[in-house]
């Protein structure tokens, strides 16, 4: 049997996230993919496959087949290269990747673009509370009134609950992000906030304020993945993807084994790092999904750096650059921002600088491992990736 090809990120790049109304879908994806193109030093004909990532392009912009709609525009459909969008609602991107990931492993390609993209800030109101809610299950959630914000506070009540955990301990996360999105020039809040500040912020859902929910988000990311024989053939410093994991739950919190549970996180953790052969110890930093300061903390746990309950003591004890355990340094979902489709890319493009040495202010001293966490809705799929060495 032929061995597997290790796969590597050769280049990687994404545009400014934030309220970008003068950009459209396409234009966004469009940059975010030449500029990935040009820092792995290739040509767009180079490329074997595309594969795309977006959420909500089709309720937001009426526009699907993403896949087509980005090649088209990126000028390689006259190159006839497939492009196919893979969706996995908030995970898209990470589940785009872990596609390609196969594709290059299995020996199929040698070379392929992945790239995420949305569109968000087109609609707003009541609009966007029930487009952004089908990420729920609508029947047994939504329909009768929930949202992602309502959800992430039912887990946030009873965890908190459960562990007497106090508000601050949610607060904190909002500002480890923040403090790190203000180092990183592409996020879409580069303010530090304080822990007042993050306390008395707009109420949304109690316990939830504010300074606990990531932004709706406009902005695309992209990475070049090579395969192993082309890396050595063109003698390329690439960034190795060392092990992939996914898992899946029940869409309905209702019917998990507590209204707190990620196990999908847990179990696609414990994946990843059974396949690399390597232990959390070996860890530089994370980056996780926390759409929801909640997420931050039951994260933390599900991943395995904290046992249930004690994810607190860790973050009281500090998670910034210069912690035993930096946590996003990118700036997280909250501070970077989160347009769905591309969030998961985007976490990818955080691992490249960081492992390359090139994320300036926010550099991680000696990362040479990290553990990237992306997540559908409120834990439904979960995928994590270790990229390093």
């Amino acid at each position: 049997m032929t061995a597997l090809s290790d796969v590597y990120i050769i280049g990687a790049s994404e545009t400014k996230y934030g309220e970008l109304w003068d950009r459209s879908l396409r234009e966004l994806a469009t940059e975010a993919g030449l500029k990935a193109v040009e820092e792995a030093g290739i040509t767009a004909k180079d490329i074997q496959i595309l594969y795309g990532s977006n959420s909500l392009a089709g309720s937001i912009s009426g526009q699907e087949n993403i896949g087509a709609l980005i090649s088209d525009y990126a000028g390689i459909a006259e190159n006839h290269i497939p492009s196919v969008r893979v969706e996995a609602s908030t995970a898209s991107g990470a589940a785009a990747v872990r596609e390609a990931y196969l594709a290059i492993k299995s020996g199929e390609y040698d070379l392929v673009m992945v790239g995420g993209v949305e569109k968000m800030t087109d609609i707003y109101g009541n609009e966007v509370v029930d487009i952004t809610s089908s990420i729920l299950d609508r029947e047994w959630e939504a329909f009768f009134g929930a949202t992602p914000a309502a959800m992430a506070a039912i887990s946030a009540r009873r965890y908190m609950h459960d562990f007497n955990v106090p508000k601050e301990t949610l607060s904190l996360i909002s500002v480890n992000d923040h403090l790190n999105g203000s180092m990183n020039p592409n996020a879409h809040f580069r303010n530090r906030i304080t822990l007042e500040q993050a306390m008395s912020s707009t109420p949304i859902a109690e316990p939830l304020n504010l300074m606990d929910c990531s932004p709706m988000s406009d902005g695309a990311s992209a990475i070049v993945l090579a395969s192993e024989s082309y890396v050595k053939r063109n003698r390329l410093d690439g960034i190795r993807i060392v092990s992939s994991g996914i898992s899946q739950d029940y869409l309905a919190v209702h019917s998990r084994k507590s209204v707190y549970s990620i196990e999908s996180a847990k179990l696609a953790a414990r994946d990843a790092l059974r396949r690399s052969g390597r232990s959390l110890k070996d860890i530089s930093f994370v980056e996780l999904h926390d759409s929801y300061s909640i997420y931050g903390i039951l994260l933390l746990e599900e991943l395995g750096f904290a046992q249930p309950g004690k994810a607190r003591e860790l973050v009281e004890q500090g998670i910034g650059i210069s912690d035993p355990l930096p946590v996003n340094p990118s700036g997280g979902l909250k501070a970077k921002g989160n347009p769905l489709g591309a969030t998961g890319v985007g976490q990818f493009v955080e691992a490249y600088l960081q492992l390359k040495g090139k994320a300036g202010q926010r550099q991680v001293k000696g990362a040479d491992l990290c553990m990237l966490h992306s997540m559908a809705g409120t834990g439904t799929t979960s995928i994590v990736h270790l990229v390093g060495e």
